[in-house]
Parts: structure tokens; C-alpha cells; sequence
């Protein structure tokens, strides 16, 4: 018995969760509340039964029999058997290997998502779902990623599960034939899964590797799945491409490095040169849409050896067509972010003007975030503190909150008194 501590077990609900509710909503003929809250309960009780009884050699495998068995009281207590009786949860062994993930088709965490992705839901409801459940994501944390209030996305959350419900949409990976409709639902998810993971909306950690590394091996899965559509490889390049700086992310005390501070040494080469193999070979084989566009400006932070070196007059450009594609305040961001380091931080702001009366992105801490840099740039030292302020209180990740507080500090002894 390994000694427990509320700090592990927190790990292996962050780590572990997503791929113990996957293989519980199977278990549980596709109820997903009632996974959830099983799931919630084994959880509890190891928090009470670990630190007196010792932590189990095989904590995932104890987690999911424990919540299994929770379901089962449940469905005795609410007197729901003739849906799912014990005979029939009991087809499956009590605790499942756990350490040895079936691949392909056989993957619960694919059928989450290909499940979460059914067309019978909106496309928003779809990411949302996949997010809070094969990923662990709060509903908070969730709202914050879309841009919308947290009440919204509860009432989200619960009509996709009610849909799925009453439609008594499957649970499995859907046939060949209806594959390629599923496809650009799922890519989203798949990237939204890493730019969660990539730069985590709330918590202490910028970081969330456990999620960069579920979609990067999701979309390894995808490839596999589907091997003929080339966008799928520009979904695994920029995965790739993003994943290959998050070593020189942050410093050892766990604090931001923006980058153009970062040490370009520490990126994963090998990992560059996969992605931008990936990318070359899609787009001799005409890969279109967003993931294409985003790869290839990935690629180009990737081949800068020194910040000096990145070609932001063509990222610029990429940006430009990116919005083009598939518009959106937060790529409008980018481009004018991109446009500053081409053509001056004034460039920069005036594009920024008009997105600061949006009212889907006014809450979004990186708009007044990317603003306070551009006139930090602009020596306007203290329009920049104000900015500074604004995203500070705006922000839900720590390291990002002391990244913008060192700013501030920066900017308001820079300011003249």
C-alpha cells in the first residue's frame, strides 16, 4: 500500500477521471448522470477510506468498482432495475483491466466522444458535453472557455444530456458511413481538449499535460480511424506543434515565459519534425479548412530559431485568412496581435478598438491582456497599467494572474509620477 494523501488522490481525479467515466457510461448503458454521480461517490469515499485504510496498489481499478457499486445501490435505491439490472452489469467483470486501453473501436473514450458528437446535438452542446465528461472540465471552467455565463452552460449541459437520453443515442463508435459527418465535431473537441490542457482557464497549473495528452493520443486514434481525410494530419501537426514548446512554458517556480522570452533549446525537436512532416504531407494531399491554416502558423513559430526570426508579416497573413474560414473574435485577436509584431504596436491597437465593444469577448482576460502589451510596446505606460488591472481581474489561472501582476508592477514603475 502506497501511503494516501489528498494530494494523490486530487491526481488521479484530474489524470484518470475522464477515462473511468468513459468506461462507466458503457458499463451503465449510457447514463451519463448517473456515471457522474457514482463517479463523484467513489471519490468521496477514498478521500474517507485512504488516509485509515491505506491507498490500493491499482487506485484507477479501485475507483471504478467502487463507483460501479455505488451505481448499482442507486439504481436498487430508486428501484430502477428492470432498465439496468445487477444480471446485466454483472456481463462485465468487477474490476476491468484498467491498465491495458483497448485500442481503435474498442476504445471507451472514442465512443464518449463520438457519442458526445452526435449529430442530434447542437454543435456547441457537443463540445461542451465532451468536455465535462471525458475531460473532467467544470462547468465554470467550461463557461469560461465559451465565452458565456456559467447558468448558460449548466442549461446546456443538461438539455445534451437529456437529448442523448430521450433519443437513446448509442453509445459506440458510429459506422464507417457515418464517420466523416462526425468529423469536424470531433476535431473541434479534440482541439479544444489541448488548448484547455495547453493554457488551463482556472487553477494554480498553466499546464494541464493530462489533457494535452488525451487529445494528442485521441487524435492519434482519429488517424487511425480515418486515414484518408488530410485534415486529420493538420489536426495532429498542430496538436504537435503547440505540444513541442510546453517544457519552456514556464519557469521552475511554475511562472509563465511568454514566447519570445522563452529557451528555444528546450523545445522538443523531434516532436517539431513529426508535426511539420504531418503538415507537409496534407498539404500536398489538399488539406483545407481551419486546422491547415493553424498548423501552418504553428510551423512558422516552430522554424524560428530566434524570436527575431518569425515571420509575422505571413503570420499576419495566415491569421487574415484563418478569420476568413472560420471567424471569431479570439482569431481577430491573434491577427491583430500578429499585425503589431509586423507593423507596430499602434497597428495592433487599432484593431483591437473595435473588439473591445463585443459582448462576447469583453469578459475574455486576454483581450485587455494583449491590449496592456501593445501599449507597454507603445511606452504608454499608464494606459498599460490600467489594462494590466483590467485583465487581472478577469483572469482564472494563477500562473497567468503573477505573469500579469509582474507586468503591471513593470508598468506602473515605468509610469512617470
Amino acid at each position: 500500500m502506497e501511503a494516501p494523501s489528498s494530494i494523490r488522490i486530487a491526481a488521479i481525479y484530474r489524470e484518470e477521471s475522464g477515462r473511468i467515466l468513459a468506461r462507466l457510461i458503457r458499463l451503465l448503458g449510457g447514463n451519463f448522470d448517473l456515471a457522474e454521480e457514482a463517479l463523484h461517490e467513489a471519490f468521496t469515499a477514498a478521500i474517507a477510506q485512504w488516509p485509515t485504510e491505506g491507498a490500493p496498489d491499482n487506485a484507477r481499478a479501485w475507483i471504478l468498482r467502487a463507483a460501479r457499486n455505488k451505481a448499482i445501490d442507486r439504481l436498487r435505491r430508486k428501484t430502477r432495475l428492470e432498465e439496468l439490472t445487477q444480471a446485466e452489469l454483472a456481463e462485465e467483470p468487477i474490476v476491468p483491466p484498467m491498465d491495458d486501453d483497448e485500442p481503435g473501436l474498442e476504445d471507451d473514450r472514442l465512443r464518449l466522444i463520438f457519442t458526445c458528437c452526435n449529430p442530434a446535438l447542437g454543435a456547441d452542446a457537443q463540445v461542451a458535453l465532451t468536455l465535462r465528461t471525458l475531460c473532467g472540465l467544470t462547468t465554470e471552467e467550461i463557461a469560461r472557455a465559451f465565452l458565456v455565463p456559467v447558468p448558460t452552460m449548466a442549461q446546456r449541459l443538461v438539455r445534451a444530456k437529456q437529448k442523448i437520453a430521450l433519443a437513446r443515442i448509442p453509445y459506440r463508435v458510429p459506422p464507417a458511413s457515418e464517420l466523416p459527418e462526425r468529423l469536424s465535431a470531433v476535431m473541434a473537441v479534440v482541439y479544444l481538449v489541448f488548448t484547455e490542457g495547453y493554457a488551463a482557464t482556472a487553477g494554480d497549473a498553466l499546464i494541464r499535460r493530462d489533457l494535452c495528452g488525451e487529445a494528442i493520443r485521441i487524435a492519434r486514434l482519429l488517424r487511425d480511424l480515418l486515414p484518408d481525410p488530410p485534415e486529420l494530419d493538420c489536426l495532429l501537426a498542430l496538436l504537435l506543434l503547440h505540444d513541442a514548446r510546453r517544457e519552456a512554458r514556464l519557469d521552475p517556480n511554475g511562472d509563465l515565459i511568454v514566447l519570445e522570452d522563452q529557451d528555444r533549446a528546450r523545445w522538443d525537436r523531434p516532436q517539431i519534425a513529426e508535426g511539420l512532416t504531418l503538415l507537409e504531407h496534407a498539404l500536398r494531399r489538399g488539406a483545407s479548412g481551419p486546422y491547415p491554416i493553424q498548423a501552418a502558423i504553428a510551423a512558422l513559430h516552430a522554424r524560428a530559431d530566434r524570436p527575431e526570426q518569425t515571420d509575422w508579416p505571413q503570420i499576419a497573413a495566415l491569421y487574415a485568412a484563418l478569420h476568413r474560414v472560420a471567424p471569431s473574435p479570439i482569431i481577430e485577436l491573434n491577427h491583430a496581435v500578429a499585425v503589431s509584431m509586423s507593423e507596430g504596436p499602434e497597428a495592433g491597437l487599432a484593431l483591437l478598438e473595435p473588439l473591445e465593444k463585443r459582448e462576447g469577448i469583453r469578459g475574455y482576460h486576454l483581450l485587455p491582456a494583449a491590449r496592456a502589451d501593445l501599449l507597454r510596446r507603445a511606452a504608454r505606460f499608464p494606459e498599460a497599467a490600467e489594462a494590466y488591472t483590467t485583465a487581472l481581474t478577469l483572469v482564472g489561472n494563477e500562473a497567468e494572474r503573477r505573469y500579469l501582476a509582474r507586468r503591471l508592477a513593470e508598468a506602473l514603475r515605468a509610469t512617470p509620477r
